[in-house]
């Protein structure tokens, strides 16, 4: 019987194979880590609190974000599921800040009805009232993503907190999910009783794209008439459209948000670049007089500091009160971190503090 022979190509692989084998781990883990992307470092101005949260987020997301799809970025993991790894590490329960009452509903907008989630804190009503608006830069981002944020704020300002999931480009693009927020809350404003609150005490707020929404939401309703809400929240809002700002030049590889994926999110949520000079977009440019008072926060290690900054300013050079507060040490999105990062409780307090103010006037 004549003896089998292996084919050169295989005897080649089991060659490999066997040298691989041969090699001790210490040898072979190196090569295997080489070959790994490395994870995005967390930016040294980070406080202790701030770098455990980021460097579980680097941890989740290896890849950039921006270099993925909008449906891609939307499976991803985020922020709050970075904080549920920090808290599971640190041997703490995972489960949200309980409040008196969570209830999903919808109100009519201008392309269908509008899912809400409406969170109502202990005591007797009517409460006044926050309209609130998540972040995620128009493009992704859900009411669920910015849960934590609003379980904090209706137990700390003892308002009714209705949170807005407005449409999302681009299969919307710009100016849908203003449209969205407008209507939303000139809806709640006119039927304040549904909710348990007081009509006359009803406030708007947000983060990110959604602080960019709530001073829009006013911006429109000094425009087109409507209903004025008696404060704004505007936490490290969108308010301009320039990528060259200082704080976008400090913070170009900043994460969870950098110079790329702003222009990212620019890119997929505006029509044109026309849009990106449109008053909504690029508040720091646009009319702001007969605007209510504003409570106006930023962060440190954020691109959208130096705009949230001059929005600020130009708010107050027109004569609106505003309280201003710049948290060093902590990225973009700290806001609803309050559960692993002590400067997101202080945050969530001066917010607080600033709705309490307006409430009872």
């Amino acid at each position: 019987m004549t003896p089998f022979k292996m084919p050169r190509r295989t005897r080649t692989m089991a060659a490999a194979l066997t040298t691989l084998c041969a090699l001790s781990p210490a040898v072979v883990a190196p090569r295997i880590a080489a070959a790994a992307p490395p994870l995005p470092a967390p930016d040294q101005k980070a406080d202790s609190q701030m770098k455990a949260v980021l460097l579980e987020l680097a941890r989740l997301n290896p890849t950039p974000l921006y270099k993925l799809t909008p449906a891609q970025v939307r499976k991803r993991p985020g922020p709050p599921d970075a904080v549920k790894a920090v808290l599971v590490k640190q041997g703490k329960p995972t489960t949200p800040e309980p409040v008196a009452k969570v209830e999903n509903r919808t109100v009519p907008g201008p392309a269908g009805a509008i899912p809400v989630r409406v969170y109502t804190p202990s005591g007797t009503g009517p409460f006044p009232v926050l309209v609130y608006f998540h972040g995620g830069g128009w493009v992704i981002g859900s009411v669920q993503a910015y849960d934590s944020s609003c379980r904090a704020l209706a137990n700390a300002a003892s308002c009714v907190v209705v949170s807005v999931e407005y449409r999302l480009a681009p299969e919307h693009k710009f100016p849908a999910s203003h449209e969205d927020s407008y209507a939303a809350t000139q809806y709640v404003m006119k039927n304040t009783a549904q909710f348990g609150g007081d009509p006359k005490r009803v406030a708007v707020g947000g983060e990110s794209a959604g602080g960019n929404l709530a001073a829009s939401v006013c911006l429109m309703a000094r425009n087109r008439g409507g209903r004025m809400p008696i404060h704004q929240l505007d936490v490290y809002p969108i308010a301009g459209y320039n990528l060259n700002t200082p704080s976008y030049r400090a913070n170009a590889t900043a994460i969870p948000l950098s110079r790329p994926f702003m222009a990212w999110f620019f890119r997929y949520a505006l029509r044109s670049p026309r849009d990106g000079r449109s008053p909504m977009i690029s508040l720091d440019r646009a009319n702001l007089r007969g605007l209510p008072p504003a409570t106006v926060i930023t962060a440190q290690i954020d691109p959208l500091q130096s705009e949230g900054k001059v929005f600020a300013d130009r708010l107050k050079a027109v004569g609106i009160p505003v309280r201003y507060r710049n948290y060093d040490g902590v990225a973009h999105e700290f806001f609803g971190m309050a559960a692993v990062v002590d400067k997101a409780k202080d945050a969530n307090a001066f917010a607080a503090d600033g709705l309490k103010a307006a409430f009872s006037k």
